[in-house]
């Protein structure tokens, strides 16, 4: 697995990777017992965001409260995709690979790597029991046949921060990890002090480069610009 340690400012990074969607069958068998089946739903609506982050959602607009709602939480759970997908992939790694900025120096590299697994652990052990509590008082919903996206919602929480924190564990504690100097890292550093057609011609070059297709919404996204 490759995690990429991304500059977003002058001294500050974020952790980056993409992996390929993971094979589900919607028509398998649907597994036993609550936790099995509240990640095979996990799953489902996972692969459903991702489909729609990529390729737009199809057909009209949402219409009705009910429709709105539902395209409303997917918008989130697409947004949840990109920012936790890292540790969900991280907890199954043996190994990984760390690129870091070529400017920035291994030893360097690997305090801000262990710094925000640490930072992720922390954070998401402590929604998962704030979602845990919060699907208990909506879960007897959540086996009510027809779109009760309240149970849904916290479902999913749940479920990813469970996950997360795992990954977060694993990253820290069982995988082997190696590091890479990335001159095109450091070049993403400078290009974030461009202006904006600027930036955005540099990062998808960069991004380019580095083969990582969705690289620049997530810069756009997580960065810190001081446009005049």
């Amino acid at each position: 697995m490759d995690v990429f340690l991304v500059p977003v400012a002058a001294d500050r990074h974020e952790l980056y990777c993409e992996v390929p969607d993971e094979p589900h069958d919607p028509e398998a068998e649907p597994p036993t017992g609550v936790f099995r089946r509240l990640k095979r739903r996990f799953t489902l609506m996972l692969a459903e965001a991702e489909h729609e982050r990529r390729h737009g959602a199809a057909g009209r607009p949402p219409t009705g409260w009910l429709g709105r709602m539902r395209a409303r939480i997917m918008r989130w759970v697409a947004e949840s995709v990109a920012e936790q997908r890292l540790l969900w992939h991280l907890r199954r790694q043996p190994v990984a690979t760390l690129f870091f900025p070529d400017d920035l120096g291994e030893s360097a590299a690997v305090e801000h790597l262990r710094r925000q697994l640490g930072r992720d652990f922390d954070r998401h052990r402590k929604w998962l029991a704030i979602d845990s509590l919060a699907f208990v008082g909506s879960g007897v919903l959540f086996f009510v046949p027809g779109p009760i996206f309240v149970a849904y919602y916290f479902a999913f929480r749940m479920v990813g921060h469970y996950l997360s924190v795992r990954g977060a564990r694993h990253g820290l504690q069982g995988v082997s990890w190696t590091c890479e100097p990335s001159a095109p890292l450091s070049a993403l550093r400078a290009a974030i002090a461009l202006e904006p057609v600027a930036r955005a011609e540099a990062l998808r070059e960069v991004a380019a480069g580095l083969r990582l297709e969705h690289l620049p919404r997530f810069v756009e996204r997580t960065a810190v610009y001081f446009d005049s």
